[in-house]
């Protein structure tokens, strides 16, 4: 009978009788296999109990027909395992939905992408000896990567920026969990608050409350765009750094840049119930079955899916193993020492895993602990007002009329409704009333209606659209709610 492994209340991982830890294994697309061939090498060398349930992902199942590209027994498996090591895997063109990593992070709700930077031995870069050490914290499941997109009117597409109370907490509580796992001492968060203050601003206003929990963490706050350029200007700086999708999946990729690029960069999707591990670069087919790939960064993935399954020793072992392979530069592949001087991928390999047991004298391996993953909360709504109203009304309106001309017709058409146009936007800036802007237009108006006086009814919203659709088209009709007082939308620029 199957045992449930690991600490806290969530199963992590599941023991068997013969006392393996089940792990789903996808090999993945292009060069996938070989390198994943090489962290399983490596993990047998170093005996470690793992039992691979090897299962299939990505191009070859699209070619079948699974929108997905993922069947229902990998499915199975990983709901059986809770504990997934993959190689990259190909969303290819032409055929296909949605990517196939993106569904399985999505499956299962994978809400943390978490990705270590950290300087390796005898890999070129410009920033050598400046001691980078940090983990880019992601969140993995809303922002803009929610792809609620709509064609609103021949001339303009939108798409919905989505951030959840739930989700920033637990992102941000992921956060200071691993840096109390991990020893370290200081958590930044980094948005574009100054910017989108009621969806990024959110984020680090949630992050100013969750800190508060953790007095032993410090905790500060930057500014997205300085965020990247400190990155460049002064890493060492850095410890965690905690963000929104977007924001995330942008820095992740520059802070591998700073120690050799995504040949080196290793991550780790965690939820509440299965946690996924893969390398972030792609499947290089022009590479596939060469032999030439260096397989550092799926090393480095497996090493945190040991850690995730709590066998810190033998993931200790195969990372220093690694390291001392790195500073002894005797087998190095290609992307570090050039092709003349290359070896293969797997006789660096055969390189590690006769330095298995060897530990570097420079290289400090982190006091790890197991990762408290924040519980998921029950209830839909955590998040609740002793007051709400609706206030007014956003009506996206498609037309060729200028501001100064549909202005006037809106307001004939509402002079006996409990409203007033308010202004008319496009792309976000006011022009009616006129503020003296000029701007370039196009066919989507933002028109605000707001309340005389009180709320404002679903009679009076139904009417309103009755009486605008007899002359224009509209797509789209967004309330305009009032929290405790406090308006639930922004204003446009260039409003008073």
């Amino acid at each position: 009978m199957e045992q449930s492994g690991g600490s806290g209340a969530t199963m992590k991982y599941v023991v068997t009788p013969n006392g393996k830890k089940l792990v789903t294994l996808i090999p993945g697309d292009g060069i996938g296999p070989e390198i994943v061939e090489s962290a399983c090498r490596l993990i047998e060398a170093v005996g470690a109990p793992i039992e691979w349930e090897v299962r299939r992902a990505g191009a070859s199942v699209f070619r079948e027909g699974i929108a997905s590209g993922v069947p229902d027994d990998t499915i199975e498996s990983i709901k059986r395992t809770r504990v997934v090591l993959k190689g990259p895997l190909e969303t290819p063109v032409g055929y296909g939905e949605k990517s196939a990593n993106v569904t399985l992070r999505k499956l299962f709700e994978a809400f943390a992408n978490v990705r270590p930077v950290r300087e390796l031995p005898s890999v070129p870069t410009p920033y050598r000896g400046r001691n980078i050490d940090l983990v880019v914290v992601r969140e993995n499941i809303e922002d803009l990567y929610a792809a609620i997109e709509y064609r609103e009117t021949p001339g303009v597409t939108i798409a919905h920026k989505l951030i959840s109370y739930k989700g920033s907490e637990k992102i941000i509580r992921f956060a200071f969990e691993l840096a109390r796992a991990e020893g370290r001492k200081k958590v930044t968060c980094a948005t574009k608050s100054n910017i989108l203050k009621l969806t990024e601003g959110w984020f680090q206003h949630i992050f100013e409350e969750i800190a508060s929990e953790y007095p032993d963490i410090e905790a500060n706050h930057l500014i997205i765009d300085n965020c990247a350029h400190q990155l460049v200007k002064a890493p060492e700086q850095f410890e965690v750094i905690v963000t929104t999708n977007l924001n995330g999946d942008i820095i992740s990729d520059l802070a591998s840049g700073l120690v050799g690029g995504l040949g080196f960069a290793a991550s780790g999707n965690y939820g509440h119930e299965v946690a996924i591990f893969e390398p972030v670069h792609g499947t290089a087919p022009k590479y596939a079955g060469k032999n030439v790939i260096n397989p550092t960064a799926m090393i480095l993935t497996a090493v945190m899916m040991l850690r995730y399954i709590d066998e810190f020793e033998t993931a200790e072992t195969i990372e220093q193993a690694l390291i001392v392979t790195l500073e002894e530069g005797k087998a190095l592949t290609r992307d570090v020492v050039g092709d003349e001087r290359a070896v293969s991928t797997t006789a660096f390999t055969d390189a590690i895993i006769a330095n298995l047991g060897r530990r570097s004298a420079t290289w400090k391996t982190r006091p790890y602990q197991p990762i408290r993953i924040p519980a998921q909360r029950p209830e839909l709504d955590p998040v609740r007002p002793s007051r709400r109203r609706v206030v007014g009304v956003d009506l996206i309106v498609e037309g060729t009329e200028p501001p100064q001309i549909l202005g006037p017709n809106l307001e004939r058409l509402i002079d006996d409704l409990p409203l007033r146009l308010h202004l008319i936007s496009s792309r976000g800036l006011q022009v009616y009333p006129d503020v003296g802007t000029t701007i370039d237009y196009v066919d989507h108006w933002r028109c605000r209606f707001l309340s005389h006086d009180g709320e404002v009814s679903t009679a009076t919203v139904t009417a309103l659209l009755e009486r605008l659709s007899a002359r224009y088209r509209w797509s789209r009709v967004q309330l305009l709610h009032e929290f405790d007082g406090e308006p639930g939308f922004t204003r446009a620029q260039g409003e008073d």
